[in-house]
C-alpha cells in the first residue's frame, strides 16, 4: 500500500508560504530547522515543494514560527485534509478573536497506531470533543481519555499524543487555540 499525503494541497503552495513566513520573522532555514527538530534538508524540501511533510512536522516547523498550521495552508473553500502518523485532520474553519487564532478540524483516528506532536508555541490549546470510539490524548505524561460524548483538553505548548484504543476508529472534533506569539 503507497502511504497517503500528509496533505492534500499543492506542497509548492505551502511550501512558498512557509518561506515567506520563516523569511519575515528573519529565520535562517537551518535555525528554523534546529528550532523545529527536524533536518535541514527536509525543511528545504518543504519550502521547495518537493516533500510533503506530516502533520507533526508542519506543527513543528509553524510552532517555531508562532503561527497556526493553518496560516501555512490553503484558505479552505473545501476542507484541507492534513495526515499524521495517526491523525488525519481536516480543516473545516480558521477563524480570529482579537489576540487569539482559532482551527476547528474534524478528526479521524484509527485504533493501534499512536502520534506523537511536537509541541506548539506557549499558551496553545488543544479541545476535542469525541463523536465514537476511545481517544486517549494530551501531554505525554499525562493523557487524557475521552469516549462519545466526552470532552478533553489541555495546553499541548508540551509534546503531546493521540491514540485510539479498542476495535474502533475515533471520530472527533479538535478547536485549536492560538495566542498571538508573545
Amino acid at each position: 500500500m503507497e502511504p497517503r499525503p500528509a496533505i492534500d494541497t499543492d506542497p509548492r503552495l505551502v511550501g512558498d508560504r512557509l518561506r515567506r513566513l520563516r523569511q519575515a520573522r528573519g529565520v535562517s532555514l537551518s535555525e528554523l530547522a534546529r528550532r523545529a527538530g527536524i533536518g535541514k534538508a527536509t525543511l528545504s524540501g518543504v519550502e521547495t515543494g518537493t516533500r510533503n511533510p506530516t502533520l507533526e512536522t508542519l506543527w513543528a516547523i509553524t510552532a517555531q514560527l508562532g503561527v497556526p498550521i493553518g496560516a501555512i495552508l490553503d484558505t479552505p473553500a473545501e476542507p484541507k485534509v492534513v495526515r499524521g502518523s495517526a491523525v488525519e485532520a481536516e480543516l473545516l474553519e480558521s477563524f480570529e478573536d482579537e489576540h487569539v487564532t482559532y482551527e476547528l478540524y474534524r478528526l479521524r483516528v484509527p485504533p493501534g497506531i499512536t502520534q506523537t506532536s511536537p509541541a506548539h508555541h506557549e499558551g496553545v490549546s488543544e479541545h476535542i470533543t469525541v463523536f465514537s470510539g476511545t481517544l486517549s490524548a494530551g501531554p505525554l505524561d499525562a493523557p487524557l481519555t475521552a469516549g462519545p460524548g466526552d470532552h478533553i483538553s489541555w495546553r499541548s505548548d508540551v509534546p503531546h499524543g493521540y491514540r485510539a484504543h479498542g476495535p474502533d476508529i475515533v471520530r472527533a472534533t479538535l478547536l485549536m487555540r492560538y495566542p498571538a506569539k508573545p
